[in-house]
């Protein structure tokens, strides 16, 4: 038998303590922002910073005002990487608890993600355990769309700094949740979404870049329970798909292709034999929906490696 491995419980408990204050401290910017009818992303010379620490330490109540946007975002975050233990545990399969990422970003964090420490015996296993996490998180981030939306004002001041590209399951909730006086027709862009709505947004993004089919991704995990032989050429494909995305749409997808045209090719070895049930085909036909409906080709609109280019060379041009 198989010993399991050793837990080092303190490390994920400092790591999730140390990323919930840090979404705590941007969350409480968002928050003020949108309390004083600002753009959540607002970084011009009289906004707070992105990541106003020296402010909230000067007043650590100011805190407070994190607490929606990060125990949203958390909760997000801990289904998606629970979906995983907990299934993973269901099989006996030794995995981790989740390794919270703390960083000073927009969003206070990195993600998170668990560690599978032994082998897993079937299709069946690998299929469950890599679409119980996008299932988990979905749903959650769903809940929390739908509850955050009613929240969301018009923009009363400049346009964001930093604007968003919506998936489509935003303009899906969009049409069936009542949103106050908004008057229909208004452009996305003069939108001021709540904290709690960024953190069902980042949630759907972090279920794409999820679910994309390729490599060691949840998404190239079903893939390769389903047919092992095609895990390669798919991940092949997605990264072809990814380079004409980063051109046209958001720089970022550059970077997804390099890390999958690194990793893409690998993945660990499950038995052939026996395969997944027909049920799970229709899960893996859910597991296409959430991607189609969490996928956003241009996450930060003006990010294409076309624009990008562009606005260099206009900065040179008018410096020169």
């Amino acid at each position: 038998m198989i010993p399991r491995p050793r837990q080092h419980y303190w490390l994920h408990i400092l790591l999730f303590l140390a990323t919930t204050f840090t979404m705590l401290v941007v969350g409480a910017r968002m928050e003020f922002n949108f309390l004083h009818n600002l753009p959540t992303f607002s970084l011009s010379d009289d906004a707070l910073p992105f990541f106003p620490l020296s402010w909230v330490v000067a007043q650590p109540a100011r805190l407070l005002l994190g607490v929606p946007f990060a125990a949203s975002l958390m909760l997000i975050l801990l289904a998606h990487e629970m979906g995983h233990y907990l299934c993973a545990r269901y099989y006996r399969v030794y995995a981790t608890l989740p390794f919270f990422i703390p960083a000073p970003t927009l969003i206070g964090t990195l993600g998170a993600f668990i560690r599978i420490r032994s082998p897993i015996r079937t299709r069946t296993h690998l299929f469950d355990i890599g679409i119980a996490g996008p299932i988990a998180g979905f749903v959650v981030a769903v809940a929390v769309l739908l509850f955050s939306l009613p929240q969301t004002k018009i923009i009363a001041s400049v346009l964001p700094d930093i604007e968003l590209g919506y998936p489509l399951i935003f303009h899906l909730a969009w049409k069936i949740v009542p949103h106050g006086a908004i008057p229909s027709g208004t452009a996305w862009q003069h939108l001021d979404f709540s904290p709690t709505a960024i953190a069902a947004w980042v949630g759907m993004f972090a279920t794409a870049l999820n679910l994309l089919p390729g490599g060691q991704l949840d998404g190239g995990h079903i893939v390769f329970a389903l047919a092992p032989k095609v895990h390669r050429w798919v991940s092949r494909l997605t990264i072809l798909t990814l380079v004409p995305l980063a051109i046209y749409c958001w720089l970022g997808w550059l970077l997804w292709a390099v890390l999958l045209a690194f990793t893409g090719m690998r993945h660990p070895q499950v038995p052939d034999y026996p395969g997944i049930s027909p049920t799970r085909r229709w899960l893996a036909a859910l597991g296409l929906l959430m991607l189609v409906l969490t996928l956003a080709p241009a996450p930060f609109p003006g990010g294409s490696l076309l624009e990008v280019v562009h606005q260099y060379l206009r900065d040179r041009a008018a410096g020169s």
